[in-house]
């Protein structure tokens, strides 16, 4: 008899099998139709030797000491602070967007206080900000806009930024001086050895039996449990009684090169009439010394795993009624980014779990 069959291996899953095992004393059952752990933070070695992301690049950042904390009982960290390039008008140009960026840009020589006047002379008032489009408009106008964002947008969605929901592009913040790095996080790091690394020894629990390659469907007739913690898609937990909860998912094209390096940095951003959103170069983020290099062309699409819930207002409606199922289902929890069909960070689904957890010990 195990005390939780939990679906999912990844950062959710993962999180509170180490929990409720090795702070509550239960006994765990994680199950993964993947042939791996961790998720889609599973890392691995290619055939030339480097440390690669199988499902593209993942940054850990966070303000949260407590996850930092946690996180780093089963790892050493790297520090990392990352940095991306796009590739406008020929030249290849810090984003987010600063002083930098539009000098270079432009070819002018701004101050801090003279870029402030050139978004605010550019800027288009816009009445009430809903959409993705609205918010970069209203900052910086509509040339930078196209140039930066609109593109990049409309390959990564499938849709234009006009038709989405202003949280997608109101992450990525608008700089006066010449900070180019892509978060602004107090802790920033890489795992010393991977995430795989990482999750093996955060599962490493003798309360903890790792079942990988199966349907949880299938398990949950064979074995015995007292409760559930679910961390898939909502909609497929209740076989799409609404309908399937709409996603975007990416292709990904793993090349290796025989040379040190392919690009000036971690990441270069492609918002113009090529068919990927950006390529990845590992070396940078894993800190590893090779005569080779490995990179990730990253090409969206519709259908694949679900990576990104598509930000419209008729989607989070749909949301809702499979969340009402949710909350109404005895013995099951749903948590991580699918079940609560949200785009979560890391540190936050970390956090999630731990505020899941932190209501299943009491």
């Amino acid at each position: 008899m195990f005390d939780y069959l939990i679906v999912g291996a990844g950062f959710a899953g993962s999180v509170l099998a180490e929990r409720l095992a090795a702070d509550a004393g239960k006994r765990v059952l994680l199950v993964d139709r993947r042939p791996h752990i961790g998720g889609n933070a599973y890392d691995h070695y290619d055939d030339a030797g480097l440390l690669v992301h199988k499902y593209g690049p993942h940054i850990f950042h966070t303000n949260s000491r407590e996850v930092f904390d946690y996180l780093g009982r089963f790892t050493a960290w790297r520090p990392y602070e990352h940095r991306v390039l796009a590739s406008v008008d020929g030249q290849l140009l810090p984003i987010p967007i600063n002083l930098d960026t539009v000098n270079r840009l432009y070819g002018l020589g701004l101050t801090a206080l003279e870029l402030e006047q050139f978004f605010a002379a550019r800027a288009e008032p816009v009445e009430s900000v809903r959409t993705s489009e609205d918010v970069i408009v209203s900052r910086i106008g509509r040339e930078l806009y196209t140039k930066f964002f609109r593109g990049y947008t409309r390959k990564q969605w499938g849709l234009d930024p006009g038709e989405l929901d202003a949280s997608v592009t109101a992450r990525v913040p608008i700089r006066l001086n010449r900070d180019d790095r892509y978060f602004s996080d107090t802790y920033q790091a890489m795992p010393s050895r991977g995430y795989t690394r990482l999750f093996d020894r955060m599962l490493a629990h003798p309360n903890i039996k790792v079942l990988l390659g199966a349907d949880y469907r299938d398990v949950a007739h064979e074995v015995s449990f007292r409760q559930m913690i679910y961390t898939g898609p909502v909609d497929e937990f209740f076989d799409y009684r609404f309908g399937k909860l709409p996603y975007r998912s990416l292709r990904f094209d793993h090349q290796t090169f025989d040379r040190p390096t392919f690009q000036p940095a971690p990441v270069v951003n492609y918002p113009n009439e090529h068919p990927y959103t950006r390529i990845t170069e590992f070396k940078y983020l894993t800190g590893q010394e090779h005569p080779k290099t490995s990179v990730v062309y990253e090409y969206p699409c519709d259908d694949g795993d679900p990576y990104y819930p598509v930000p419209r207002p008729e989607n989070a409606e749909l949301y809702r009624r499979y969340k009402a199922l949710a909350d109404a289902t005895p013995g099951v929890h749903f948590a991580g980014r699918l079940a609560t069909y949200r785009y979560y960070n890391m540190d936050q689904v970390v956090a999630q779990a731990l505020t899941l957890y932190a209501r299943l010990r009491e």
